[in-house]
């Protein structure tokens, strides 16, 4: 039996997203003392955390099978308030400093390597939910597209680094116009998250203050190819095996 979706979202998943809203902030303030700007970051942190929280809070509304989150809900969620403060330094019009740049790289290293445990924990106690999937990708989605703006604005690689962040964004358009590429893909983790890993590694190495413009570009433009190549794979099977959705 399939379990009850409920309309609205429940009073523990707002507790839990009220619980994780001041993470971010904190960071960045406690940052501040030694990675050299401003305090008022802090506000643009909360902000980006707040749009979060209102997607997160609709998702759940329409397809959480519980009225609350669930510990690997939880962990997803710890995952997007990190996440926060890497956005809010790629998107401001002042540049992030060295300090701040490993302080960044440092942050999202914790976001990247907290993935898996929340679809690990769901499977371990039997809470998987297509909410949950759908979640932590979103939540890798908006961290390689922080990483990319970052690592376009920072670093020594070219525009074309934001293909990283943009191409799954731009694969979700393509499915406005091609209705076959909304169906669901063949069961393939593997492929997909080690691509994924590969393309966090990439844009933390083209961030980062290395001062190795070469390899640095290298990896960048293997990683993007890569990703080029995943999303081709992808793109094939459902034109050829994807049913069309309304």
């Amino acid at each position: 039996m399939r379990p009850e979706r409920v309309g609205v979202a429940g009073p523990g998943v707002l507790r839990d997203l009220a619980l994780a809203a001041p993470l971010g902030p904190a960071i960045t303030l406690a940052g501040s003392r030694w990675l050299g700007y401003q305090p008022s970051m802090a506000v643009v942190v909360l902000a980006i955390y707040a749009v979060a929280a209102f997607v997160i809070l609709r998702g759940a509304a329409g397809g959480l099978p519980r009225a609350a989150f669930g510990a690997a809900n939880r962990v997803t969620l710890f995952r997007a308030a990190l996440a926060a403060p890497v956005a809010a330094f790629a998107f401001v019009p002042d540049l992030p400093g060295p300090a701040t740049r490993w302080g960044l790289a440092a942050l999202a290293s914790l976001v990247l390597a907290l993935d898996g445990v929340d679809g690990w924990l769901a499977r371990r106690t039997g809470t998987e939910s297509r909410f949950g999937a759908r979640f932590d990708m979103e939540t890798d989605a908006a961290l390689l597209l922080a990483l990319s703006v970052l690592a376009w604005r920072v670093g020594p690689a070219g525009a074309w680094v934001l293909g990283i962040g943009l191409l799954r964004y731009l694969f979700v358009a393509a499915g406005v116009v091609a209705p076959r590429l909304r169906g669901d893909l063949p069961e393939d983790q593997w492929r997909r998250k080690t691509i994924c890993v590969v393309q966090g590694v990439a844009l933390l190495v083209a961030v980062t203050p290395l001062g190795m413009p070469g390899p640095q570009v290298a990896t960048a433009a293997i990683a993007l190819g890569l990703l080029v190549w995943s999303f081709a794979v992808d793109t094939a099977w459902l034109m050829r095996h994807g049913a069309p959705t309304g």
